[in-house]
C-alpha cells in the first residue's frame, strides 16, 4: 500500500477550500434571498447554482485537492472530465434550487430536492477523483463511500433548508459556515475511503499537472467570485434603497377628503383637497361645528 497524504501543504489547503465554500454558499444564500421577491426568480436561481456548485463545491474540492498527494506516484488530471465534473455540480445544485424554491409543499420538494443535489454532489466528487490520473492503483472502500454519500444528500438538504428559511446578515453567515463544515466534512471522507497499491505495470498517466489546472482555475473563479459579488452587492443597495423609501410613500399616501370651498361657482361648490391631518382641515371643522351651535342657541331662543 501506498502512503496517501491529505495536507501534503499543512493546512494551507483546507482553510483556503474552507473559506471558498464559506464564499460560495454566502453568495448563494443571498441570490436565493432575491430569487424569493424577484419578478425574475430564474435569473436568481442560476447565480445561486454557480455560487454554490461552481464555487462552493466544485472549487472547494479542487483546492483541497492540491494539498494531496501519493507517495511514490504521480497525479495529473484529464481536463475534459475535470470540466464535466463542474457542469454537474452546478446542474444539480439548480436543479435542488428550483425544486425547492417554486415548490408548493416544503416537506416534499426539501427531501426530494435534497436527494437529487446530494447523490449529484456525490457523483461529482467521484467523478472528479476519477478525472485525477495516476501512476498507482486506486481502489475505494465500499462503506465509507456510501457514508460520504448519506452525509453529501444531507447536507445538501440541509444547505437547501437554509436557502428557504435564512435571511439577514448575521443569519446568513452563521449558515455559510456551517455550510462550509459539510462541504469540506463530505470531501474528506470521501478521500478516507481512498487506497493506493503499487501498479502492476507503469502506465502513462496523462493529463496535466495539479499546478497547470490551479492557475488558470484561481484566476477565473476569482474573477466569477468578483462578479457575483458585484451582482450580489448591486442588489442589496437597491433593496435597502426601495426599503428606506417605503415610509416617504406612505406619508405621501395619506387619505385626502375633499369639502366644498366658501367660494361658489353659481350654484356649484369650488372643491378643493384638503388633507385630513392637515391644521386647516380641523380648523375649518372646528369653526363650522361652532356655527351649528350657535345656529341652535339662537333657535331656541
Amino acid at each position: 500500500m501506498l502512503e496517501l497524504d491529505h495536507f501534503s501543504h499543512g493546512w494551507l489547503t483546507p482553510v483556503m477550500a474552507y473559506l471558498v465554500s464559506i464564499i460560495g454558499s454566502g453568495l448563494a444564500l443571498r441570490c436565493v434571498t432575491h430569487a424569493r421577491s424577484s419578478d425574475w426568480p430564474a435569473g436568481w436561481l442560476a447565480t445561486a447554482a454557480v455560487s454554490l456548485g461552481g464555487a462552493g463545491i466544485w472549487v472547494m474540492h479542487f483546492t483541497a485537492m492540491l494539498g494531496f498527494s501519493i507517495h511514490g506516484a504521480t497525479i495529473r488530471y484529464d481536463v475534459p472530465m475535470t470540466l464535466l465534473s463542474a457542469v454537474i455540480a452546478i446542474v444539480v445544485v439548480w436543479v435542488g434550487l428550483s425544486i425547492v424554491v417554486r415548490g408548493r409543499n416544503e416537506f416534499v420538494a426539501l427531501p426530494i430536492g435534497g436527494t437529487i443535489t446530494g447523490l449529484g454532489v456525490a457523483a461529482m466528487h467521484y467523478l472528479g477523483m476519477y478525472a485525477m490520473k495516476t501512476t498507482a492503483h486506486v481502489e475505494y472502500d465500499r462503506n465509507t463511500v456510501v457514508v460520504s454519500i448519506v452525509i453529501a444528500v444531507v447536507a445538501a438538504t440541509a444547505a437547501l433548508w437554509f436557502m428557504l428559511h435564512v435571511r439577514g446578515l448575521f443569519a446568513t453567515i452563521g449558515a455559510a459556515l456551517i455550510m462550509g463544515v459539510a462541504v469540506c466534512g463530505m470531501h474528506y471522507v470521501g478521500m478516507t475511503s481512498m487506497h493506493a497499491s503499487h501498479a502492476d505495470h507503469q502506465v502513462d498517466s496523462g493529463g496535466i499537472d495539479p499546478l497547470q489546472l490551479v492557475s488558470p482555475l484561481i484566476v477565473t473563479v476569482t474573477l466569477v467570485i468578483m462578479m457575483l459579488m458585484v451582482v450580489v452587492g448591486l442588489a442589496e443597495i437597491d433593496e435597502r434603497s426601495t426599503r428606506e423609501a417605503l415610509p416617504e410613500r406612505r406619508r405621501e399616501a395619506v387619505p385626502v377628503r375633499r369639502e366644498p370651498s366658501a367660494t361658489t361657482t353659481g350654484s356649484w361648490p369650488v372643491i378643493t383637497d384638503v388633507r385630513a391631518d392637515s391644521p386647516s382641515w380641523a380648523l375649518r371643522t372646528s369653526s363650522r361645528t361652532e356655527h351649528r351651535k350657535r345656529h341652535r342657541l339662537d333657535s331656541d331662543r
